[in-house]
């Protein structure tokens, strides 16, 4: 099944330090911008950071499989092989996860690797990849 490409516009509270983490820690290739906000190439998709004023953060979290899960958050299902390789890079630049990568659901329907950190501005983002594509919304 081929999906089409999504649009995503996150609010950040410094588009400088934002700018620097997508662009040299992510390594998410730049396109259009103002001096206000920045396009990424976020997987084939189009995420966009916009400079918003941000009052304090009102962190909540749901359970799942053990974990904290941040709310709100947004993320994109990688291949298997792809999320490794991520994940790797993102240890190699001390990224500080909320929740380390390991695999949710081992052995079970809907398997799935993921790991979760948080940008300069406090959006928490969510990278998976599951074992067989074919389950991803699966029951």
């Amino acid at each position: 099944m081929a999906l089409s490409p999504f649009h995503l516009a996150i609010p950040v509270s410094n588009l400088s330090e934002c700018r620097d983490f997508y662009t040299n820690i992510l390594n998410f290739e730049e396109g259009r911008s103002s001096d206000h906000w920045v396009d990424y190439n976020f997987f084939g998709h189009q995420l966009v950071i916009h400079y918003k004023p941000q009052p304090k953060n009102d962190a909540h979290t749901n359970l799942v499989d053990g974990k904290d899960v941040p709310v709100p958050h947004f993320g994109v299902v990688l291949e298997w092989d792809k999320f490794q390789a991520f994940a790797d890079v993102l240890k190699q630049k001390n990224i500080l996860f909320i929740i380390e990568p390991y695999i949710r659901f081992k052995g079970e329907v809907g398997e799935q690797a993921t790991m979760f950190f948080k940008d300069p501005s406090g959006n928490a983002l969510e990278f998976k990849a599951f074992k067989h594509i074919d389950q991803l919304f699966a029951k």
